[in-house]
């Protein structure tokens, strides 16, 4: 920064129109009285290295990553944290002067913060927990759950394969079930995360069966666009605890904010409205 440009930050996805980062960053940034700017980057898969490696001629001091690039971003850069090998995936790029990056994963804390946020006294060691999706994403939530403790993991994915690599990475205390049959892991599940782009504006809805949902689980969706899903007004239905996916992303920007502009922010009320203007 010493170099008199103003620092540029922003989330590189496809898509990424629907994104309210810029939103959130953008508020911190204006309420901090700091230079800088936060922007939306739509990168097709193809063009990730070759756009990451521009970046940081252009001024830019670190992004976000988001769906499909999240494993990808990790496997280019040069240094990862432990938390980032651990979960194989990345959500956080920070810059260096020369030009490579150190990539991070901030989701699976994000996701928690949320989770305790959205559903006071949620215990993570109730229950096992359910997790539909193996992306990137998934990833994070999984590392999460078991790390807080939770007995067991089950993950469901329309591709099976990627569900596997998942129980292959972290073990026996993840389980798989087919897509098919996602409706029959939430048995006896305390809580189920949707993890898949499912429901998202623009995308199909997710058609997961809740049945055997209890009503006293907690069903959180990574989505916020739209903030409330169908999966979400579904298990609510059943009188389920619901958490949406805003949360977890005002807690998992944070710390990159911090990292590229140096101001730890907070995530308050008011940055949740931010982000819904």
């Amino acid at each position: 920064m010493g170099s008199g440009r103003i620092p540029l930050a922003g989330v590189v996805g496809d898509p990424v129109a629907h994104s309210r980062s810029p939103r959130i960053h953008g508020r911190w940034l204006a309420l901090h009285g700091l230079a800088g700017h936060y922007v939306p980057l739509r990168v097709g898969a193809g063009d990730l290295e070759a756009v990451l490696a521009a970046l940081p001629r252009m001024g830019f001091v670190g992004v976000n990553v988001t769906v499909p690039h999240k494993e990808r971003a990790l496997a280019l850069a040069g240094e990862a944290t432990e938390l980032a090998a651990a979960v194989g995936a990345a959500n956080t790029l920070t810059f260096r002067t020369d030009g490579s990056f150190v990539a991070d994963s901030t989701d699976g804390v994000g996701f928690l913060a949320s989770l305790r946020e959205g559903a006071p006294g949620w215990d993570p060691k109730a229950g096992p927990a359910a997790v539909l999706g193996a992306g990137g994403a998934a990833l994070a939530v999984v590392a999460a759950l078991l790390g807080a403790g939770a007995p067991e993991v089950r993950v469901a994915n329309r591709t099976r394969a990627r569900a596997d690599a998942i129980r292959d990475r972290f073990g026996p205390d993840v389980s798989v079930f087919d897509w098919d049959g996602a409706g029959e892991m939430l048995e006896g599940a305390a809580m189920v995360a949707n993890a898949t782009s499912l429901g998202m504006e623009g995308a199909p809805p997710l058609e997961v069966p809740l049945d055997r949902l209890d009503p006293l689980a907690v069903a959180a969706d990574l989505v916020y666009a739209p903030l409330r899903t169908r999966f979400l007004a579904d298990a609510q239905a059943r009188g389920c605890r619901t958490v949406d996916g805003l949360g977890m992303l005002l807690h998992q920007a944070a710390p990159g904010f911090e990292r590229w502009f140096g101001i730890r922010p907070e995530v308050d009320r008011a940055a949740r409205e931010a982000a819904l203007q």
